[in-house]
């Protein structure tokens, strides 16, 4: 009985295991939990806003391994085109899109009052900062991801390499768009853009998701560095 137990627990490990090695966005979903949880734990989440982090969490990877499960399944059932196979991989696609999207509405409500009151500098005190100080960010990511393209032999200046330099931009301009923005929804849709932005890098298979990480990184620290900066500079 224990036996097979184990066996059965082996088997459900290894599912996991399979989802993570062959599919992107389940490791896309994992590096985002991570960081998810760990921004729960320094901003100090209440444990029922803990326990709704993850159910969503759990709510999301479930959705991908079922996804994973029905291309397996449609795959092994037909290796032709067929439209009742579109349709199949297109609603589990669809059902791991609506619980991302719970995902993100989820994270927002949770998040983002906690990451305005855990901010060193007020909001108010940032809008009052010179509108150039976008322009210095974007310029400083910008130089940075050259200096580091420069010593890494892969891809080119403007395609390819490491780290994404279009993610790093994207990613720097919605964080000045969350310091300098009066309105939550516009900071949204930035985050949805530079998101985008992202997402574009590695489906056309111009970069890994690790050098987009990198680029989204780089973009966010070097601007929160220049928007510190400046309040020291400007106090």
């Amino acid at each position: 009985m224990l036996k097979r137990i184990i066996h059965s627990f082996n088997y459900a490990i290894g599912g996991i295991m399979y989802c993570f090695r062959t599919q992107r966005n389940m490791r896309v979903h994992f590096a985002v939990a991570i960081i998810a949880v760990i921004m729960g734990v320094v901003l100090n989440i209440t444990k029922n806003e803990m326990l709704i982090l993850v159910l969503t969490i759990f709510f999301v990877l479930f959705a991908e391994m079922v996804n994973t499960a029905v291309e397996a399944l449609v795959d092994m059932v037909t290796k032709e085109y067929h439209p009742l196979a579109k349709t199949a991989k297109n609603i589990a696609a669809g059902a791991v899109l609506i619980a991302s999207l719970a995902a993100v509405i989820v994270g927002y409500l949770i998040f983002f009052n906690k990451i305005v009151r855990f901010s060193s500098f007020s909001l108010n005190y940032v809008r009052s900062l010179p509108v150039y100080i976008t322009l210095a960010s974007l310029l400083v990511v910008f130089l940075a991801v050259v200096m580091l393209k420069s010593g890494v032999k892969k891809g080119t200046y403007l395609r390819g390499g490491l780290p994404s330099g279009h993610t790093a931009l994207a990613f720097a301009l919605f964080t000045s768009v969350a310091f300098a923005s009066k309105e939550p929804i516009t900071t949204t849709f930035a985050a949805i853009m530079a998101l985008l932005v992202a997402e574009s890098r590695m489906e056309t298979g111009v970069h890994s998701f690790m050098e987009v990480f990198l680029g989204a990184v780089i973009g966010v620290l070097l601007t929160v560095v220049m928007y510190q900066a400046s309040t020291l500079l400007f106090a």
